[in-house]
């Protein structure tokens, strides 16, 4: 790290402000299946609620090859992108496994590529962070500031506590998405199944709703009664297909 620690920011980024972070994080992140979407709102809480920070991004990588990026101001996205460019601090700290960063690139040698293209858009210091999330997805969380020597061994501090949290965050939005589409494939299973499909019409007859909801409905039914969902459903199918009595 090339950053000089200044007592007044510093003390502002303390013990209080970045559990803040942390928690709005958390309560941004908590419900979300989308990844893209997960990463869209990690940039925004971040830029926001670190004072010196001017713009937030992500670099995020799966399976060794780029992946997508986020990035608080779109204009800045290309800083993230590592199909623009692999001379880049998000790269350095996933590479080294370690934050990386700068107080002032009009003084940086380290990335002779992307420096210029950063202060042409107006980045003065920068540091980046590497977050893991799973076996499959890993990145960056990069801070950019708008002003030389802004970032300070507090931003530091927050950068890796934050990469920590976020990957946590992060890893279990991933894991919400693998488990809705697995579910969307084994309903599509069941409702293509002879007997659970017809119980799914009996009760879409009887209540007006869609398959998704008659097969919750079953479910319900299988579940506090204790037995098979394809009991259940054949024990409907044979109520409703028993001829009735004149």
């Amino acid at each position: 790290m090339n950053l000089e620690t200044r007592a007044p920011l510093a003390d502002t980024l303390g013990v209080l402000e970045t559990a803040a972070l942390l928690r709005e994080l958390t309560a941004g992140l908590i419900a979300v299946d989308d990844f893209d979407e997960a990463l869209s709102a990690l940039v925004r809480i971040t830029r926001d609620a670190l004072a010196g920070v001017t713009w937030c991004g992500f670099t995020a990588l799966r399976a060794g090859e780029p992946a997508g990026v986020a990035a608080s101001d779109p204009r800045l996205s290309g800083l993230d992108d590592l199909r623009y460019a692999l001379d880049t601090p998000a790269l350095s700290a996933i590479r080294r496994r370690e934050m990386v960063g700068a107080g002032d690139l009009g003084a940086e040698a380290r990335w002779p590529a992307w420096t210029p293209r950063a202060r042409e858009w107006g980045v003065r210091g920068v540091i980046s962070a590497p977050v893991d999330i799973d076996d499959q997805v890993i990145g960056a969380i990069n801070l950019y500031a708008g002003e030389s020597d802004t970032l300070t061994a507090g931003h530091q501090l927050t950068a890796m506590l934050l990469a920590e949290h976020a990957g946590l965050l992060l890893a279990a939005v991933r894991d919400r998405a693998r488990r809705a589409a697995l579910t969307v494939e084994q309903d599509a299973a069941l409702l293509g199944d002879g007997v659970i499909g017809q119980a799914v019409g009996v009760v879409m007859t009887q209540r007006g709703c869609p398959a998704e909801d008659a097969l919750d409905v079953l479910r319900g039914a299988a579940a506090s009664l204790s037995i098979p969902l394809r009991e259940v459903a054949e024990r409907l199918v044979r109520t409703v297909s028993r001829p009735r009595d004149n």
